[in-house]
């Protein structure tokens, strides 16, 4: 599992994440290619469904990240996202997935290092968790 590159599917909020990874990248630090960003106007926009599916159809994470809580541009559109993931994570094992395979953060505009960060760390604990068993069960 030496050789083992994780997909994440990061869900980032284009008002902070979004614009904290494009900091990341004008300031060229490194980061890890493994993420597939997806931009939402809000991480309150993010469907369970979305997440469901990305997993079931092979993501070996995903990751929801957006405003601190307060900050929001939509008011309180990270707090819902924050109560959607907390329900998530306890319905993940009935589909058979580790509920580690689900973060959520919250990155500011400003934070293009703790964004580099933050993705490094991410593909370092989802090599920890291995593929998913959904992956390893698909025939491509």
């Amino acid at each position: 599992m030496a050789d083992f590159e994780p997909t994440i599917i990061a869900f980032v909020c284009n008002w902070c994440t979004y614009t904290a990874a494009d900091l990341a990248g004008t300031s060229r630090l490194t980061q890890p290619p493994n993420v597939r960003m997806i931009r939402m106007m809000c991480t309150g926009m993010v469907d369970p469904k979305y997440v469901i599916k990305a997993l079931l159809e092979g993501a070996d994470a995903v990751l929801i990240s957006g405003c601190h809580p307060g900050d929001c541009h939509y008011i309180n559109g990270n707090l819902k996202a924050r109560r959607r993931v907390k329900l998530l994570k306890e319905i993940l094992p009935r589909f058979g997935f580790d509920e580690r395979r689900v973060k959520l953060t919250w990155i500011g505009a400003s934070e293009g290092i703790d964004f580099a960060n933050t993705m490094k760390e991410l593909v370092e604990e989802v090599k920890a968790l291995g593929p998913n068993e959904v992956r390893q069960q698909m025939v491509i």
